[in-house]
């Protein structure tokens, strides 16, 4: 029989951090909730993790830096191997996220963590993860200039923050689309991936948008 997986006390943590995170919320989920899940005192928690704000950080840390090394190295592949084209710079971006969503096991709770984060204004952690991952939107922003060098850094960067919000979304798996009886979840999301890609890739080519117009004043209502 194979032996059981071990988990450290750090690795208990963080699994009963993300999964009541995802239930609760950050602010909803406190520290005795989670020591009670992963069966633990709090004693082992602030060794650990010293708070519970950088708890929050680190169940972050956990999933993005595997992703973020993912994303990178197939970048640096896009760009060595298909030097000016689009697509599979978007590949690069897009495929891993959803690789992560897929893994119910590793990505699951993870999603619904990430959903929690756009919902809750929490500015500890959007610094967090600016410092720490807002290098890899830098990356892929220079990136995708190369292949679309019309556009302004402006309408670049807007056009990549909907990106981002387009694949957080797929990756939830909220939408129309559902996965149909008898298609493996590795060939949906695979399908996702390519949909995506391509209607990311459109936006990225379309001109740039016209000055939005100024609005129109106000007319106070008539006294008649």
């Amino acid at each position: 029989m194979a032996k059981p997986a071990h988990f450290s006390t750090k690795d208990r943590i963080l699994g009963a951090a993300e999964e009541l995170f995802a239930q609760h919320g950050f602010a909803g989920t406190s520290l005795r909730q989670v020591t009670s899940q992963a069966d633990v005192n709090i004693a082992a928690v602030n060794y650990h993790f010293g708070s519970k704000e950088n708890l929050v950080n680190e169940v972050f840390r956990r999933r993005m830096d595997e992703m973020t090394g993912a994303r990178l190295a197939q970048l640096e592949r896009a760009r060595n191997e298909h030097p000016g084209q689009l697509r599979p710079v978007l590949a690069a971006f897009v495929e891993p996220a959803l690789a992560l969503a897929q893994d119910r096991q590793n990505g699951g709770a993870f999603v619904r963590v990430i959903a929690r984060a756009y919902a809750e204004k929490n500015d500890n952690l959007r610094k967090f993860l600016s410092d720490h991952y807002g290098h890899v939107l830098r990356e892929f922003g220079k990136a995708i200039a190369t292949c679309v060098p019309g556009l302004s850094k402006e309408e670049l960067y807007w056009r990549l923050d909907f990106l981002a919000g387009s694949l957080t979304y797929a990756m939830a798996d909220f939408g129309l689309i559902k996965r149909p009886a008898g298609v493996t979840e590795t060939a949906h999301r695979a399908h996702a991936a390519h949909e995506l890609i391509h209607f990311a890739e459109a936006g990225f080519r379309a001109p740039p948008a016209a000055a939005a117009p100024c609005p129109p004043p106000l007319i106070p209502p008539s006294n008649c």
